[in-house]
């Protein structure tokens, strides 16, 4: 008896050649941020006086930076370490603002309860501190001086049964698109067969026209390229779309002599999606992509492309030690060479989603890994955990979790 899995192992990879687009801007948004502690319940307005906050980029971690108090609420569970709550604030100009393109800021992470505004006008809040989201900025932004701020509140202690950290200690975008364009996380692949030296892989495209006209002839057209950026398989459809809707079309492409991904090889090409009318791209994204096949067998356990692979795992929380919860890149790589150097093969994420960055550097690495997505339901473990926003928002969280990871 065999059962086929599509998604419980992910396996993610990093940049494997300069993906660029013109049809898509993304802007880091980490640099030159306001903060302080404290709560101030006017910040969120343009004209607050911000003058003296602090000035730094994010990740940033504000209670990894404080000293250990013996009296935090938060106890043992996090290392003795303060929390509280604490203001971002950030002004900045868009350059060759278009109002007829779409804009969205994205952020991979804020620990916890955080709520933001852009020009005065609030946008949202997110309770759980390991969701990665988005909001639409398009009808609020000008050219020049728009000013978005950010409070975060990890006052209710004890929360977490590990160090948690607090604030915006994952990187931050500005993205730029055109209003007919590929939904977040839009773009899906899984490999359907291996045989007879060829690869056969499924894909799936969300777009959504934002335009208040329909669109009759939109080509989407999916390449796959290897690490030197060659082509070596395509597919393209042409479908029609409404004004103000989405729709998802799904193609197939063939692969020949392909190099399969597994933890020995981790193999890796890229997929290059774009949205394309009257030959105009109005959209392209990439995602990198590992060709294997996954299967459990009553008899033979756990087979990565038809052979029986054991796994050897460690279970990994999403801080980095003495530097905090913000943690820098090449802080995973090493810590990730050093687990692989000792025969480790997969990793359990504990016990929430991690940042995107870890996710790529296994799959460049080849590991397994077992996607977590909270540590409690509706019982809690400590008095203010998730238990208290899970049946507000687990569909939201588990979403975002899925919809993000599922092409590793």
């Amino acid at each position: 008896m065999k059962k086929i899995l599509t998604f419980i192992f992910l396996f993610s990879s990093m940049v494997v050649f300069a993906q660029q687009s013109k049809s898509r801007i993304i802007t880091n948004f980490d640099a030159d941020w306001k903060f302080t502690l404290g709560d101030f319940p006017n910040a969120s307005k343009v004209e607050f006086n911000d003058a003296d906050w602090r000035t730094l980029d994010v990740p940033h971690d504000w209670s990894i930076e404080l000293e250990n108090d013996k009296d935090a609420p938060g106890g043992g569970n996090i290392g003795f370490f303060p929390t509280g709550i604490g203001w971002y604030r950030k002004t900045f100009d868009v350059s060759n603002y278009d109002p007829d393109k779409k804009y969205s800021i994205e952020f991979d992470g804020i620990y916890m309860n955080s709520e933001v505004w852009i020009n005065g006008t609030y946008l949202g809040k997110r309770p759980y501190g390991y969701s990665s989201f988005s909001y639409d900025l398009t009808d609020l932004l000008n050219s020049k001086n728009n000013v978005i701020a950010v409070r975060v509140d990890n006052s209710k202690q004890p929360n977490s049964r590990w160090y948690t950290g607090s604030g915006i200690y994952r990187h931050v975008r500005l993205v730029e698109t055109d209003k007919l364009h590929f939904k977040k996380w839009g773009v899906f692949y899984y490999t359907q067969s291996i045989g007879n030296n060829t690869a056969k892989l499924h894909l799936e495209a969300t777009v959504k026209n934002e335009n208040t006209q329909a669109m009759e002839d939109v080509t989407i057209r999916h390449a796959v390229l290897d690490r030197e950026g060659n082509e070596v398989a395509f597919s393209l459809s042409t479908i029609p779309i409404n004004a103000k809707s989405t729709i998802t079309a799904e193609q197939e492409v063939e692969i020949d002599d392909p190099r399969l991904w597994s933890v020995q090889s981790p193999n890796l090409y890229t997929l290059q999606s774009v949205i394309l009318v009257d030959g105009k791209e109005t959209d392209c994204v990439f995602n990198n992509l590992g060709i294997r096949t996954i299967e459990y067998d009553v008899d033979k356990g756990f087979l990565l492309n038809g052979e029986q692979v054991k796994m050897k795992g460690v279970n990994l929380h999403h801080d980095g030690g003495p530097v905090g919860a913000a943690v820098p890149e090449r802080v995973w790589e090493r810590r990730l060479e050093i687990l692989k150097e000792g025969g480790c093969n997969a990793i359990r994420t504990a016990h929430n989603p991690m940042a995107p960055e870890f996710y790529d550097l296994c799959d460049e690495l080849g590991f397994l890994v077992m996607d977590e997505a909270f540590d409690e339901w509706v019982r809690g473990k400590r008095d203010y955990t998730y238990k208290l926003y899970f049946r507000d928002w687990y569909e939201k969280d588990l979403k975002a979790m899925v919809y993000r990871d599922r092409n590793h």
